[in-house]
């Protein structure tokens, strides 16, 4: 059953060593998300599954490698402590972002694999791989990683969208409501024009809280870089 989510955006900026003079302007971001991962420590999961945007849908086991050396930096990074220390640059870029995050907040607390999915990924598969991610084990715990929409402003990477802005004032909404109908319901043509690259792993969240009867709280809402940033914690 799920007793915790958090729910972070995954751009590699969050990463100080890949981000010039280290982004200050993203150190908001950075402590909503250890925040958040404090919410998932202290639900004590049996295990923590970490879900993000992907070229393909991929599962990624525990101690999976990656790196950010595709971004500039000589950076590699694992998922969790355990597994077999295979450092290889394997994981996508979304759960690179989420190991460094784990790392930076000393997560030690539970087992943890990682799941990629596809963006074209359906609403219905999403909902059932988040039902099976619920059933996993009696206390799941999910990191959620995607951004919202990336056409907030005209220097955005997808240009200026006037449907960015209440797209992800939607998403914000229902991140701090728990709103599982609502997650359920976004527009899949909708976020990949506008390049959101959360939606997938929003609506696999949203296939693993059904009846579980958690609580939501939006810790953070932005768009440094006219791409939307969200944090929440589910309990």
């Amino acid at each position: 059953m799920l007793v915790a989510a958090a729910v972070c955006p995954c751009p590699p900026l969050l990463v100080p060593e890949v981000a010039a003079g280290a982004a200050p302007e993203l150190e908001p971001a950075r402590d909503a998300c250890a925040d958040a991962l404090g919410v998932l420590a202290a639900a004590r999961p049996d295990r923590l599954v970490v879900v993000g945007p992907d070229g393909r849908d991929a599962s990624y086991p525990e101690g999976s490698g990656g790196s950010f050396r595709g971004f500039g930096v000589d950076l590699d990074v694992r998922l969790g402590r355990g597994g077999n220390g295979d450092t290889t640059a394997r994981l996508p870029a979304s759960l690179a972002v989420a190991a460094w995050l784990l790392d930076r907040t000393g997560w030690a607390d539970a087992p943890m694999e990682g799941l990629g999915v596809a963006e074209l990924i359906t609403v219905e598969r999403c909902m059932h791989i988040g039902r099976e991610v619920a059933g996993s084990a009696g206390r799941v715990a999910l990191l959620v990683m995607g951004d919202a929409s990336a056409c907030r402003t005209l220097k955005a990477p997808g240009y200026l969208d006037d449907r960015a802005a209440g797209f992800d004032a939607r998403v914000a909404r229902a991140l701090d409501d728990a709103d599982i109908e609502a997650l359920r319901a976004l527009d899949t043509g909708l976020a990949r024009e506008l390049q959101a690259s959360g939606r997938a792993p929003w609506q696999i969240l949203a296939g693993a809280a059904e009846g579980a009867g958690l609580d939501g709280s939006l810790l953070y809402d932005d768009a440094p870089y006219g791409v939307g940033y969200l944090v929440a914690a589910w309990s």
